[in-house]
Order: C-alpha cells, then structure tokens, then sequence
C-alpha cells in the first residue's frame, strides 16, 4: 500500500501554527516599529525646534565682559560672567535645553567671530540699527536710549549741535561714532565747527576721560550710565538724551537665516510673556526706578593699598601674567626655529626660494602686529573652515600670529650674526676636512650665537610686551585680566599698578639674564688675553 506523502508546509498557514517563542518576538518586533514610527516624527520636530546656530548640544555666545551692568566679570575669576546679558544668554540656553558656552573677546571682535562661525549669537549691549540688519538678523530684547554724559555740574545741552567745537569721547567699534560724523555733516553744512572725536578701545577708558577732563563729555546708553553713577559715586550725569530711532533697543544678533530669527524671536517672546526678561532687567536695576543691587558708595578718590596688593596676588593677575610669560616664550623659540634655516638661505646663493624669502620678511615686518593676529583670528576662517573649529583657540592663534611675525625680525638678526663670521673660519673648517654641517655646528654658530644674543634677548623683552595685543581675541593674558578688572570695579590706578609690577619683573628678570649670558659667552678681553700670556 503506497504512503501518502506529507504536506509540505504552506506560506500561508496560519499564525497559531507557529511556535509560541515565534509569535510573541513577532509582536515584540510589531510595537517596536511602531514605537519608532512616533518616536521619529516627535525627534525630527524637536530638532526643528532648534535653532541652526546650536550645534552638538550646545549654545557659543560671543561677548565683551567690560560692559556692565549688561555683561561683565563678577569678582577676581575671569571665567565667572554676569550681566543682563549673561542672565538672558543663559536663559535662552534652558529654553532649548543646551548647554550655553560663552567667549569673552574685544567689542571690535564679536560681529567677526559670529560671521566666521566662531559663535552662533552675539549679546553684549549691542543695539539693532539698520545698518547692522544688512549683513545679520537682529532680535530686541529691551528698550533704551542714548544719553550724552559729563562730569556733575556741566550745563545740560538743548540738542547735539550744542556739542559743537567740543570734544566727546566714544568705545571704538560702535554706531555712535557714525551718528557723530552725521551731526558734524549738519554743522558744517551751517557752517559750525564739527564736534571733536575720541575713541577707545573700552566702555572703562571712554568714562575715564571725561573723569580727568581730557573730554567734555561721553556717549553711551542710559543703562550703563545708571550703573556707572552708582559706581562712581554721583559723579556724572545726564546732560543730553537725544532721540535717535537707531539707538533703542538691545538685539540679540545671529547669522542671517529667517528660520532661526523666527525661533530666536518666538524664545524671546516667551521670555518676556512669561516677565522673565523684566524680572532680569529689575535685578540689574535698569528697568522702572533703576535701583540696582550695587551699593551707592563713594568711589575711592585715593590710591586703595588692599585693593592693589590684592589684584598683585590673586589667582586671575598671576594666571594672566603666567600665560604672558609662556606665549612669549614659545613664540620666540617657535620663530628662532623658524628663522634659522631661513637665515641660511638668505645668506645664501640668488634663486628663486631666497626672493620669496626677502619677500615674506618684507610683509610680515611691515604689517602691523595687531592687524596680523586679526588676520589670522577674524579672517583666516572666512578662507578655511578649519580654522573655525574649537581646537582653534586664541592661544594657538596668538602663538601663530606672534610667532611668524617674531621670525621675520629674528631673520634679520641671525643672517647678520651668520654673516659676521669670518669667512677665514670657514676655509680652516674645509682645511681639517670638516663637513658642511660640521662646520655649521662646530665653527659658525658658537660664533653667530655670541653676535646675535644681545639683540635676539632684546626683541624677546619686546616681544613680551607685544603679547597685551591677545586681549583683542579675548585672550586672558596680563592686559586683558586687568581690564576686566577695572571695568568691574573702575580703579584703574590700582589694577594697572599691578600689571605693571608684573611687567616689570618679568622684563628686568630677563635684563639680568641677558648681563650674564653675555659675560659668559662674550669674547676674551684681547688686553687680559695678552697680559695672561706674558
């Protein structure tokens, strides 16, 4: 009798046919793509919720600490920010739920870092003005005004043209500048003398020339003034608040892109919905009666003994003065390494590669210092993207300018010192059957080093002092600590007492250092060498 064959199992057999372990990861499997699927959309909306300038879980905010009450350093840490500003940089930072990292740099230096990428918003007491709008979304955050400031007792002033003839001081890098040229258009259209202008580099040092009187008068936003009243001690006041459309808001600025603006303008909505951005302002005292929660204290009229000893030995002043000493340092030997071999090819035989020498030397030696470090901060980005990264910080940008800029003077020194060796050294080394590089070594530089010591010593202590240009790029070296120190608290005599104590120290330190490398190096006395051999 012939077996019936067995069924093959069919594709569509039904699913209690299959084994209970089966079915149940089939329903494990099932609720999972339809976890994702929700998941998914809920992930891509959240992400749209972010702006475009938040990268990585994070918020870079690029702003000046020497504008209080808006941004500034609270106490001797550099690090440790506080202001309006930093209050609502934060607060937009939980709004997004990210982690805000703040750069301090030089006012100049914001609107460049934020179009090289460097930071993706800028607040930092910056007013949204036409002009500004052209090349960056700006976003208000607060009312104010402009107001002309003097020394208590000066008349107060009708109208700008008042100002005629006078001089007014202003921080470098702001609008008020332009608003002046455009009265001293009108004044001399009436045939008036236009008003005098001063600029400086800080809030600090524009308010400091009309305390000693070197300027009639000063301009800045009322909000600032409230504060420096309070500091000062009712030492100036208000002679003039003109009515200009472009100077009364404070704006939050970003890169131009309609749907970030749009999400920047829907958090400060809510911020100000929900009277976050009022609370701020009355804590900072500048909003309803402006009392602040700074004590109206005489401002000390005296050079203040605790105050200097303090800025002498505290952490931020020595860490400053530290980081000036290492910078220097490894910009000078970065550069002798640098110009040694360059030196050699100089001295060398007419090609093509000595020409393109001479003309590297030529440039870096007649470019400003300042201007190159601001090349490389600023604009190097704009042409590599690189350099954008945050492995690009304003040490090694500073190393970098400073040390190309060091090797094309320290080229000059050490072809000088090559060329100074006899050549009659030269033949005597061939004549023993030394080799090029044993001549180099054993002959040439033991003599070059004695010629170029004393010079190379002398561009490193200038060197030394050419390292207070970093503060620009929001290095925290020497001059940039003691800055922020006097605009937190306005004693300039003291602070930079301090700064120069530490300047002086190190700069006599290597004086000294250089008297007795030359008395060990320098050559033999040819009397002494010839009374000693009779």
């Amino acid at each position: 009798m012939d077996r019936l064959p067995n069924p093959r199992p069919s594709a569509r057999m039904p699913s209690r046919s299959l084994p209970a372990s089966d079915r149940i990861l089939r329903h494990i499997l099932a609720l999972a793509l339809f976890a994702l699927a929700i998941a998914v959309p809920g992930a891509r909306a959240q992400a749209e919720d972010l702006p475009g300038f938040v990268h990585d879980g994070q918020l870079t905010l690029c702003t000046n600490p020497t504008l209080p009450p808006m941004t500034f350093v609270d106490g001797s840490d550099t690090d440790a920010l506080a202001g309006m500003d930093i209050d609502l940089a934060r607060r937009l930072a939980a709004y997004w739920h990210v982690t805000l990292v703040p750069q301090t740099m030089d006012f100049e230096g914001l609107f460049p870092s934020l179009s090289a990428q460097r930071c993706g918003m800028v607040i930092s007491g910056v007013l949204r003005q036409a002009g500004r709008l052209r090349n960056y979304d700006a976003v208000p955050y607060l009312d104010s005004g402009v107001v002309v400031v003097a020394r208590v007792g000066t008349p107060k002033l009708r109208e700008m043209a008042d100002l005629s003839g006078q001089t007014v001081a202003v921080q470098s890098g702001t609008s008020y500048a332009a608003q002046i040229e455009r009265e001293n258009d009108r004044l001399r259209a009436a045939g008036r003398p236009p008003i005098l202008l001063q600029q400086y580099p800080t809030e600090d040092q524009v308010v400091q020339q009309v305390l000693i009187g070197r300027v009639h008068a000063f301009v800045s936003q009322d909000v600032e003034l409230y504060y420096r009243q309070k500091q000062l001690g009712g030492k100036v006041t208000i002679i003039l608040a003109p009515d200009y459309p472009d100077f009364h808001q404070f704006a939050v600025y970003i890169r131009k892109n309609a749907h970030d603006d749009a999400l920047l303008q829907k958090a400060i909505d809510t911020l100000t919905r929900q009277g976050e951005i009022a609370a701020m302002a009355k804590q900072w005292g500048i909003s309803g009666d402006h009392q602040s929660v700074f004590t109206e204290g005489k401002a000390p009229s005296r050079f203040d003994v605790a105050t200097f000893f303090g800025a002498l030995f505290s952490a931020a002043f020595l860490k400053g003065a530290a980081l000036t000493l290492v910078i220097a340092v490894l910009s000078h030997l970065t550069a002798i390494v640098i110009s040694i071999p360059m030196a050699m090819k100089l001295n060398g035989r007419d090609s093509i590669i000595k020409r393109l020498l001479g003309f590297y030397v030529a440039i870096f030696r007649g470019a400003p210092t300042l201007l190159q470090l601001l090349f490389i901060w600023n604009a190097l980005p704009q042409f590599f993207p690189i350099f954008r990264e945050g492995w690009f910080t304003p040490f090694l940008a500073t190393w970098l300018s400073l040390s190309i800029n060091e090797s094309a003077y320290q080229v000059e020194i050490n072809r000088a010192a090559l060329r100074a060796v006899d050549p009659g050294q030269v033949l005597a080394a061939d004549a023993l059957g030394m080799t090029t590089a044993q001549t180099y070594r054993h002959v040439i530089f033991p003599q070059a080093l004695r010629i170029a010591l004393p010079p190379t010593i002398n561009e490193f202590i200038s060197l030394l002092k050419t390292t207070s240009l970093a503060s620009v790029i929001s290095l925290q070296e020497l001059l940039a600590v003691t800055q922020i120190q006097v605009a937190r608290t306005f004693q300039f005599t003291e602070y930079y007492a301090a700064a120069l104590v530490y300047y002086l120290a190190m700069v006599f330190f290597f004086l000294f250092l250089q008297k007795r490398i030359e008395r060990r190096f320098v050559w033999a006395d040819r009397n002494k060498a010839s009374a000693d051999a009779a």
